[in-house]
């Protein structure tokens, strides 16, 4: 398989180690510095693109690679606001596009053994909900994508949470989850939720001892995407 990499960061290194230990080749490593190659490629020759840039970049490299008929597993977090444009384009290329905050398979039981404490929580009283996240001090998104997405499977699930605010950032209500952001070196991510009463906390964590877990999800999705049409997740991947 040929797989061109949109952000050639940290993980697109890592991820492209993995892709050519598993039989791969790099078609392309793009970054912001050689971003003029694009135009010299083939895409015919082009398998997929595994997308991990900025969030500034992310809108207009998965619209390249749409454009021009090659599915596309992104992983950059940040950019979610402008998404329904992506998800109009991939129906309108009938094409396949791939978004997950977080490849790693431990932090998506990770979400649905939030999901399911959610559900728990729900029908209890007296309870907080809180969360807090730790990342790298070069991750430049807060929170992270994987903390919203956690948030997310609470809202679904907690009656009087609707919203998050960033603790210390941004204005908090009743119906509103905090979040705390901290940005510490060399974390490459910790998530933990939280309920708080007087009595007693309850407490659910991942934490990530290195990108590697996150980069072989995304190569691993990459294989699979192969044949495949449509907005896609990783539920779809993973057959929750």
């Amino acid at each position: 398989m040929n797989i061109l990499i949109l952000g050639y960061g940290k993980m697109g290194k890592i991820i492209g180690e993995i892709a050519e230990s598993r039989g791969h080749s790099l078609s392309a490593k793009i970054n912001i510095d050689n971003r003029d190659e694009l135009s010299s490629l083939d895409p015919s020759t082009i398998d997929v693109a595994i997308e991990f840039s900025q969030p500034e970049s992310a809108v207009e490299n998965i619209s390249w690679a749409m454009a021009r008929g090659i599915p596309v597993v992104s992983g950059t977090t940040g950019w979610l606001s402008r998404k329904a444009e992506i998800e109009k384009l991939t129906a309108a290329q009938n094409g396949a596009f791939f978004y997950a905050s977080n490849y790693s398979i431990g932090v998506n039981i990770f979400f649905k053994v939030n999901e399911f404490l959610a559900k728990l929580m729900n029908e209890t009283n007296g309870y907080q909900a809180s969360m807090e996240e730790v990342h790298h001090t070069e991750k430049k998104d807060a929170p992270s994508g994987t903390a919203i997405t956690l948030a997310e499977g609470i809202f679904k699930n907690v009656d009087k949470l609707d919203n998050w605010h960033l603790v210390g950032q941004s204005a908090e209500s009743e119906h509103s989850l905090p979040i705390t952001a901290k940005r510490i070196d060399p974390a490459p991510g910790t998530h933990i939720v939280r309920y708080s009463s007087e009595i007693d906390q309850i407490e659910i964590s991942h934490t990530a001892h290195s990108r590697q877990g996150f980069a072989l999800g995304a190569v691993l999705v990459a294989e699979w995407i192969q044949g495949r049409k449509g907005v896609l997740s990783m539920d779809d991947f993973l057959s929750f």
